[in-house]
């Protein structure tokens, strides 16, 4: 691999922005920004099933017997031979299937010989669903990676170490940011593995230290992979994820360059600081498992599935086991649908294994309820943000989403260099191989930039608790503490897009994380999420007991506690410096559904504590005095 003298590239790529030129002050050249990341459309063709059989109608190793019930249900649908003209091609080849493989989470992948259309395939998932040997079959399309990619133009400038007092926003230093020189007092992240599900990896870009593990190639299709053979092999070099055709992915898909995403994505986690080059990443003594799951035209869900069970220390057919299991697992991909029962098979185990799974919301500007995996259960699914503390234009939104990190979204600016707004990390020029180009800095913008700040704040915390011989949080425990240390939007989301409760905050969560349990016999504890007079706290969710928290009340002036917005029914009670139950409290609100009101008309001055309680979603709670 080409290695070259580091140099600086410029990005001024989002959504909307397509068609857009900038040159750079050195130079006339000027690039054209395009878009990766854009969902295949649901109805784009596909050439691969995925089925559950009934384990009490067929025998899980009877690979002719699964084809036979599929080969019948194509007999069925009418599909067997392509449509000309309104007639039946009889002429031309008859559908065949072929058995792929069965997976590690029990789904068998089938592989058509022609891509078939939205409506035969429609017709085809139905006859099979009819089969009482079938528990459960969709239609596997490629998923994407969530960023947004950069065009590169000449340098400006040979970064060092203070590049990341320059120019890395995202990190310190903006109402954006995530607040990590503090945590870093505390925590670097050593001893923790956080897997990077992507594109892969550059692992000689000179901004990686020798925290690369060697990672695998989960990718089953050559074509996908850019590889001799469908076989999954060790590694996880990213070979490009260029589309030299338009249309060869979809109906209407564009010519792109190379990402290099999964390089961009692995060194918001850990690239390398304090070593007089490029700039800093969130967990830098953190080690990154690459798992190269994206290539050209994205990746599809079953190899990702599987990916996730081995990068979290479970077993898969054909791959060696994976001996450094990763603590953290990094999705900075998606695609259009319901999150797919060997999806949630695989986050589900991941989870019981220790993982936790961060997952980016995805960057349509729409409910992040219709994309997979950040629709998933037991996952963190987080929001972009932009430099101002405000919601990133193109970020999904709604209750799925927890928090919200970083993710860029600002205008291209050229007094500021062209940096304000966009998040900068490792990259690389070349348009096609990872021989074709240099080694540089690229600035991108998307959800997939905000999913590894969150990732790595999540190796910052299980390090730090390592370190003073605690357990590891688990993942239920981290999302809990990742959402009761956000910091208040500086700039509120509008009710109707919420993006979780707040930015994460590597210091808070830091600092929540290490605080020494409260013994109240011999001290005084300070319990709850403290509220801010007049701060939003939005995204709330809960089955039953609901969260506690705090306000510091002074004498003299009207306090309220009110509740708004999302759906169920939530119930308030409060009370002066103990914290109230349902039977014991003295301010209460139980009206039906979410609009509650608690107001003080004489409060004291001291801690009144409130307690939600009941099932909700996306609720709002504000403290005013």
């Amino acid at each position: 691999m080409k290695k070259t003298t580091i140099s600086l590239a410029l990005t001024a790529a989002l959504v909307g922005a397509l068609g857009m030129q900038f040159a750079d002050a050195a130079s006339t050249r000027a690039k054209i920004v395009q878009r990766i990341g854009a969902p295949a459309p649901a109805d784009a063709p596909s050439d691969r099933l995925v089925i559950r059989y009934a384990a009490t109608r067929i025998a899980s190793g009877d690979a002719a017997g699964k084809l036979q019930i599929a080969t019948a249900a194509i007999r069925r649908a009418g599909v067997e031979r392509p449509v000309v003209s309104g007639r039946a091609a009889k002429a031309l080849p008859a559908l065949q299937i072929a058995h792929l493989r069965t997976t590690a989470v029990g789904f068998d992948v089938l592989r058509l010989s022609r891509s078939l259309s939205a409506r035969d395939l429609d017709a085809l998932v139905t006859e099979l669903a009819a089969d009482p040997a079938v528990a459960s079959v969709h239609v596997e399309r490629r998923m994407q990676a969530t960023g947004v990619a950069r065009a590169p133009v000449m340098p400006q400038f040979t970064p060092n170490d203070e590049f990341f007092a320059s120019y890395q926003w995202h990190l310190s230093g903006s109402a954006g940011a995530i607040n990590v020189t503090n945590a870093w007092d505390s925590s670097t992240g050593a001893g923790v593995v956080v897997a990077v599900l992507d594109t892969g990896i550059l692992p000689d870009h000179p901004d990686f230290a020798d925290n690369l593990l060697p990672g695998y190639d989960f990718i089953t299709d050559s074509f996908v992979s850019r590889r001799d053979s469908d076989a999954r092999v060790p590694g996880a070099l990213d070979l490009g994820d260029w589309n030299p055709v338009a249309g060869e992915c979809y109906a209407g898909s564009p010519q792109i360059p190379s990402s290099w995403h999964g390089t961009h994505v692995a060194g918001t986690v850990a690239e390398a600081t304090h070593n007089g080059i490029g700039g800093a990443g969130v967990a830098f003594d953190a080690q990154v498992l690459p798992v190269r799951v994206l290539g050209r035209c994205g990746g599809y869900p079953s190899d990702i599935a599987e990916a996730i069970v081995w990068a979290s220390g479970g077993e898969v057919a054909g791959v060696p086991r994976n001996e450094t299991p990763a603590e953290v697992i990094n999705l900075s991909l998606g695609g259009l649908g319901a999150c797919d029962a060997q999806t949630q098979l695989a986050i589900d185990g991941a989870v019981s294994r220790g993982s936790t799974v961060v997952v980016a919301a995805g960057n349509a500007n729409d409910n992040a309820q219709n994309y997979s995996p950040a629709n998933c259960d037991n996952v963190v699914t987080v929001g972009a943000n932009r430099i101002n503390g405000g919601r990133a234009f193109y970020s999904n939104f709604g209750p799925r989403v927890d928090v919200s990190g970083p993710g860029g979204g600002g205008e291209f600016d050229p007094g500021n260099g062209g940096w304000n707004g966009y998040v900068l990390q490792a990259g690389y020029d070349g348009l096609t191989t990872p021989t074709s180009g240099e080694y540089l800095y690229v600035g991108l913008a998307g959800t997939s930039m905000a999913s590894p700040h969150v990732a790595g704040i999540v190796a910052l915390v299980q390090s730090a608790l390592a370190g003073q011989d605690r357990d590891p949080l688990t993942p239920a425990q981290v999302e809990a503490l990742l959402k009761d240390t956000a910091r208040p939007f500086n700039v509120a989301p509008p009710a109707s897009t919420p993006i979780g409760v707040g930015i994460v905050d590597a210091t808070r969560a830091l600092a929540k994380a290490l605080e020494v349990p409260c013994d109240p016999a011999t001290e005084t504890c300070v319990i709850g999420t403290e509220l801010i007079n007049g701060v939003n706290v939005t995204g709330l969710s809960s089955n039953g007991e609901g969260a506690l928290y705090r306000f510091e009340a002074q004498a003299g002036r009207v306090l309220s506690f009110m509740t708004l917005g999302g759906s169920g029914d939530v119930t308030l009670h409060a009370r002066l410096g103990e914290v109230p139950t349902s039977a014991a409290y003295e301010f209460r609100s139980a009206r039906a559904g979410n609009i509650e009101t608690i107001r003080i008309t004489a409060p004291r001055t001291g801690t009144y504590y409130l307690q939600l309680s009941g099932s909700y979603s996306g609720l709002t709670l504000v403290a005013r005095q």
